[in-house]
């Protein structure tokens, strides 16, 4: 088995859409753990609507390449994810991304696993911390309590969204 430690953001109906991300993740392993909800500003483009997101922990069958290109695609695609190949920052009804695999460094085409964002983004970072804070960063030797522990929430305008909860869909 191979746990694989997830991202989830939409600012396209969020509450709805990054709840059914969830549940439809459920069917490609057991989902374990699962961080608050959290509200952030959109990056890149100011006249979006803000963002939710959230970080998971999936124990799945699954290798990488296989959760990435199978799993997530058929999520994505099942919740109407559109890419904009102009317009990287563009809304999306859902994005998700493999932010930790087991303890692998794996290359993934343009994006690695551990994704860069572990380290530069406080809305992958503080959630990942909430669901596996002594999970030690194959490259950085940290662990993701102390990586979380180097932002500070309110200089990077996140909140927290308690009216949105994960718990009810995981699988357990």
């Amino acid at each position: 088995m191979n746990v694989a430690y997830l991202s989830l953001g939409s600012n396209i109906e969020p509450e709805k859409n990054i709840v059914a991300a969830v549940e439809r993740l459920s069917d490609f392993g057991n989902i374990s753990a699962v961080s608050t909800v959290w509200e952030t500003l959109p990056d890149g483009d100011p006249n979006q609507d803000n963002y939710l997101n959230a970080c998971i922990t999936l124990t799945t069958q699954l290798d990488a390449w296989d959760l990435r290109r199978g799993a997530i695609e058929t999520v994505e695609s099942a919740l109407a994810r559109t890419r904009d190949p102009q317009n990287r920052a563009a809304a999306r009804t859902i994005d998700i991304d493999i932010m930790l695999f087991n303890s692998e460094i794996i290359s993934m085409g343009r994006r690695s696993i551990p994704d860069a964002e572990v380290l530069e983004r406080p809305f992958v970072a503080i959630p990942l911390a909430e669901i596996a804070p002594n999970y030690v960063h194959p490259q950085t030797n940290q662990t993701l309590a102390e990586i979380a522990s180097t932002f500070r929430i309110a200089r990077h305008e996140m909140w927290q969204r308690p009216d949105v909860s994960l718990i009810s869909e995981m699988v357990g």
